[in-house]
């Protein structure tokens, strides 16, 4: 078994493209921290309208929590809309939801329109409430509820869904999507970026950064970048931004590709077409993936130091394999090959932080959890885009900081 994540590990390592270290003392109008999916996503979107840009990546592109991440273009957020809008308020839930939607929807065709490939297909995902009365009844309301506000989301029945998906459950919401190669297509994203003028840089750890009446000086190890604005959009924060960690929570998710199902396993798991969302527990996702093997993710948890990291992934490996054949019995038997842990930072209330800050001048910043799905980095870069050009969009300070301050 490998632990390391699928989606890098199958990339031929001759073809992953290498940056230089930023050197010097460059000047730009933004510069974007982060060279996961959103950080690759606002470089495009940024140096399409012609805004120059220079991306800091500490490592390598996509090689983080991206490279770790499911790919799921969702069509809505994740988790339960009854309880954004009792937290938020109805206005709120509204509009997080049909942004991320219209974001996905746009995320999808931006990777065509650019030729990304990124083995980009629809699929369906099933919430799947568990098989007792109790679980049916909270998951039907909770389609009532986003049917009320206009959100995404039909009813599937039990008998429904055990025809389409081999599962023995109490019904599930159906919302459609898409999925991608998260690794590949951040590259992708980087390099349309680089085409468009955007300058890209791997292994340049941001030490520090200072705003200052006309701008933000930011330091790395080889080199001082000015630049009218920064744009956050690292998995967590970064030390000149210690206040914002009250509102963060460090976490390891666990994600595990099996070896590819046999042909008697194969006919026993139904049409395997749609991604499976258990209601609960609410993190587990199960994604079929290509030449016939399994994604099951789940097992989040508060960050594991980093002396126990590794028989935490142990652990949570075999929990996973277990939970997916009590999902799957006839999956009971099928070996892991691949199983890692993913650093990644969930906000106080689940929902992503994409805004400005009262207490940060000349800062944009883009937390956008894992589990929100792939198609939030697109929403992201659309939204500080506008923030940036002083023309913010109805809705979007449903994303902003002002939902907790």
């Amino acid at each position: 078994m490998r632990h390391l994540p699928y989606w890098l590990d199958r990339f031929p390592k001759s073809r992953r493209p290498s940056y230089p270290k930023l050197k010097g003392n460059p000047e730009t109008r933004v510069a974007i921290v982060g060279g996961g999916l959103t950080g690759a996503a606002c470089a495009l979107a940024f140096a399409t309208a012609g805004i120059d840009v220079v991306l800091l990546e500490s490592n390598v592109v996509g090689g983080g929590a991206t490279a770790g991440a499911d790919g799921l273009l969702r069509e809505g957020f994740s988790g339960s809309f009854s309880r954004v809008a009792a937290q938020h308020g109805l206005r709120h839930a509204r509009a997080l939801s049909e942004a991320m939607r219209r974001g996905s929807l746009d995320f999808a065709a931006v990777l065509r329109r650019n030729k990304i490939r990124c083995d980009l297909g629809p699929t369906e995902l099933f919430t799947v409430a568990a098989a007792t009365p109790e679980a049916s009844k909270r998951l039907r309301r909770e389609q009532g509820a986003r049917k009320d506000a206009g959100a995404s989301g039909t009813w599937v029945t039990a008998a429904a869904l055990a025809r389409e998906a081999a599962l023995d459950a109490g019904g599930a919401i159906r919302t459609h999507g898409a999925a991608i190669d998260p690794y590949r297509a951040c590259v992708g994203l980087i390099a349309a970026a680089a085409a468009r003028g955007a300058s890209i840089h791997e292994h340049s750890t941001v030490n520090r950064i200072r705003p200052s009446a006309r701008g933000v000086e930011i330091t790395t190890s080889a080199a001082v970048l000015r630049a009218d604005a920064v744009l956050v959009a690292t998995s967590g924060p970064l030390s000149d931004l210690r206040a914002l960690r009250r509102h963060l929570i460090s976490q390891h998710h666990y994600s595990v590709v099996t070896e590819p199902l046999p042909a008697a396993v194969r006919r026993q798991v139904g049409k395997r077409a749609a991604t499976i969302e258990l209601d609960a527990p609410a993190d587990r996702l199960v994604q079929w993936i290509g030449e016939d093997r399994v994604m099951v993710r789940g097992g989040r948890q508060q960050a594991v130091p980093q002396r126990l990291r590794e028989r935490a992934l142990v652990q949570r490996t075999g929990q996973l394999m277990y939970e997916l054949s009590l999902l799957y019995p006839a999956i009971s038997g099928v070996r892991p090959e691949w199983s890692w842990d993913t650093d990644d930072y969930e906000t106080v209330d689940g929902l992503p932080f994409v805004g400005v800050h009262r207490n940060f001048p000349r800062h944009l910043f883009a937390f956008t959890p894992v589990s929100q799905g792939a198609g939030l980095s697109w929403t992201a870069a659309r939204i500080l885009l506008r923030q940036y050009q002083g023309d913010p969009g109805r809705g979007d300070e449903a994303f902003g900081f002002s939902r907790i301050l």
